[in-house]
This record gives C-alpha cells, structure tokens and sequence, in this order.
C-alpha cells in the first residue's frame, strides 16, 4: 500500500476532495441525453436513450481504469481495483432511468459522484485496500416496468430473477427482451455478490434541507411502503338515456376511492403519505359511462405498524365503496417493504465525513423510495442526501446547486475512503 493509502488509515482530512467542476460538466453532459424543453431529462428504463446513458458512462469509467461488468437484471458494476485481492468492495452507485418528466439529478447525481470518487482518487494515485464499484442500478423509477427497484430487489434476493426480467410494460415488452435489445442482459449472477460497504448520493427530493440551509442530509432510515393496482369494473352504458340510479359507474368508484386515499393519508398526518398516481379509463369515451377503472396507489410510513393499518382501512373502504354501486373490484399490492434502518457504521462515516468539513447537516428519514433500502438487506449502507431547490423532484425543473454537488461528493469520498482502507479479515 502507498504511503498515501497509509496516512488515510491515521485520519483523513479536507485537502482529499473530489473535482467539483469535472463533476458538475458531466452531469451536465449527461443531461443531454434526453433533454427536455423545460430542462428536464427523460430517459424510460431501457429504452434508446437509456442506452446512450448507459454506454457513456460506461466508457468513462473504462477511461478511468475500470473493469466493467453486468449481470442478469442488466445492473452495470464498474469496479476500481483494490491492494488486496481477497477484499470485498466498497460500492456506490445509483440509477440511470428517469421519471416521463424526469430532472436532471435525480438517481444520475449518485452514479456520477461515484464515477468523479474514483477519478479524484486517481488524480491522487491513492490506493485502496478494499476495491471501489460504481454501479447503475436497472429501472429503479418504476416508471416503465413496476415494481419500483426491481432489479436491486433481485440482488438483494426480494424478487427472483425470472420475476425481475418477466416485469412487462403498458406494450407488453418485458425487462429480459428489451435487455437484450439494448445490449444489456449480462451474464453475470445477479446477486450474491458480498459487499464490505455500500453508499448512495442523492438529491433529498423534499424540502427540509433547503428550508433548514442544511448541506448534508445523513438519512439514518428510510420508510416502509406499499404499492397497489387497482381495477374497479362496472358496465358501460350510454351517457344520455342510463338514469343515474341504475348505473354502475366505474369512475365514480375510483374517485370515491382517490378521496379515500387522500383521508387514510391525512389520518396518519404528519408521516403518511398517500397517493393515486396512475388511472386508465375505459372506454375512455365522453358520452359513455365508464365500465372499468384501473389505478394505482402508494402508501408511506416510517412505522410497520402503521402501514398495516393504512393497508387495512385501504381494502375495508374499497369494499364498501365498491358494494355501494354495484362494482366489482380487484386489489393487488405489488410492492412492499419495511421501513428500513440504515447500518449505524456507515451513517457514522457519512456524518463524520460532513463534520470533518465542516458542513451543516442533520439526521432524517427518507420519504422516497431507493435502491440502497433493498442494498440494506444484504450489506452494511447508508445514504447521503443535499438539497434541491424548493424542495421539487419528478419534475423537468428539477434543480441543485454546485455547491450543493460538490459537498455531497466529497463527504461520498470520505466516508467510502474510511471503510475502504479498513483491513480486510
């Protein structure tokens, strides 16, 4: 090990950070592919443009001395050798799939400080006992093919694979054919592949940091949630002559339901969240009543408990609303998981790396949904967060500042430096 290697063991300090502007230009870089008119990203899991993504940042890493490899839900691992060849890796990394109207920060910001955390230690020739990996995680958007995360479910073993690659969306494509079309679909495991540490740098998506001028967010947990689909069935009836008594109107079941969700939500105030985010009509005709609904719903909470009971008064309310008018109904959660407890190690590197420079920062909870609470599972991790402006995310005007980039990298840096050098059993 150099010299270098050896005095991080001893204390790193704040003359070891990362390149701000090289980071900065390459998100921006980044942002093009899939460029919207109002300054947003959209770029669908494995579509074209996710491929262009995908190559680019490949070939970067390869340009940073990375050996590059995929597995079988397509997940992209770019490693950075480590001085023993019997240690497991310290891995970052996030996603490269959007959101329709998608920002340009969201999921990418993590993928990108990872990349820049192994360009800065190469600008400082600094080894590392443990190996560093970046990697970009395949649909953690849930956007195009649902459940959200599928394929760091798989990897963490929630899912299995013929479930991951079976995901199919609104054309009936599924995961594993148009992995194969992109030129994706690895041959790699997907899955047990041990880690000694893990870490994820996002944008916060909410507005507590900005609204505290807080820099670093050090998320210690992260909130259970729960997806459904629902499909509410009626008959279709023409518009005029169908007297209101003796209809069986779809849509009036689901918009008794949207109001429901939005009251479980309030119900729970101030941690709950609730929401109806997706809703297919048909026929989909102004002058005919609608015979069949489907949509769909997110509960939040940071406490089991609570989900439970939002999960319970979700399906008794439905029950009721849909006995009411003569509907049929199906429910189906699709998605689920626990809150989850970051590792108390690494929440203490990332907070000690926050202080070591001196920024503002505090403890929370995320809101969202990340790849890093399926990671949690099966390795020691944790998040780093910095704000976004007004708080605003799943949106074109998605926005962060290159202060804010910057810090959030270099407090990445420091906290992976400190558990990459630790000695390997």
């Amino acid at each position: 090990m150099n010299a270098v290697s050896e005095a991080l063991k001893q204390g790193l300090d704040t003359s070891i950070t990362v390149n701000g502007k090289r980071l900065w230009d390459s998100l921006m870089t980044m942002a093009k592919i899939g460029a919207t008119k109002k300054g947003g990203v959209c770029r669908l899991a494995l579509t074209d443009l996710d491929k262009q993504g995908r190559d680019l940042i490949v070939s970067w890493a390869k340009e940073a001395g990375c050996t590059v490899s995929v597995d079988q839900m397509g997940n992209v691992f770019m490693r950075r050798a480590g001085t023993n060849p019997n240690a497991l890796p310290v891995l970052t990394g996030s996603h490269a799939d959007s959101q329709p109207t998608g920002g340009r920060f969201d999921g990418i910001y993590g993928v990108l400080g990872g990349l820049e955390v192994i360009r800065s230690l190469n600008d400082r020739n600094i080894e590392t006992e443990h190996p560093i990996e970046v990697v970009i995680w395949t649909n953690e958007e849930g956007s195009r093919f649902a459940p959200a995360m599928v394929a760091s479910g798989v990897f963490a073993g929630v899912f299995t694979l013929d479930y991951g690659l079976s995901r199919k969306d609104v054309d009936g494509k599924t995961i594993g054919a148009e992995l194969e079309r992109i030129g994706y679909a690895g041959d790699v495991p997907c899955g047990g592949h041990p880690l000694h540490a893990a870490f994820e740098l996002h944008i916060e998506q909410g507005p507590i940091l900005e609204a505290e001028q807080k820099t670093i967010g050090v998320v210690t947990d992260a909130q259970g949630q729960r997806w459904y689909e629902i499909t509410l069935t009626g008959q279709e009836a023409h518009a005029g002559p169908t007297p209101m008594p003796r209809r069986k109107d779809a849509l009036l079941g689901a918009a008794r339901v949207v109001d429901l969700v939005n009251r479980i939500g309030l119900a729970h105030a101030p941690l709950a969240c609730a929401t109806v985010g997706m809703m297919q009509v048909h026929p989909n005709s102004r002058n005919v009543i609608p015979g069949r609904v489907f949509f769909t719903v997110d509960f939040r909470h940071p406490d089991d408990a609570v989900l439970a009971q939002m999960d319970a008064e979700l399906r008794e309310g439905v029950a009721k609303i849909a006995g009411g008018i003569g509907l049929e109904t199906e429910l189906e959660q699709i998605f689920y998981y626990e809150p989850v407890k970051f590792d108390a190690a690494c929440v203490k590197s990332v907070r000690a790396a926050a202080e070591r420079f001196g920024y503002s920062h505090r403890d929370m909870v995320s809101g969202a949904g990340h790849d890093a609470c399926y990671l949690a599972q099966v390795a020691p991790t944790s998040m780093v967060f910095v704000p976004c402006v007004d708080g605003i995310s799943h949106n074109e005007i998605e926005d962060a500042t290159p202060e804010w980039i910057e810090a959030g990298a270099n407090v990445l840096l420091h906290a992976m430096l400190e558990r990459a050098c630790e000695s390997a059993p």
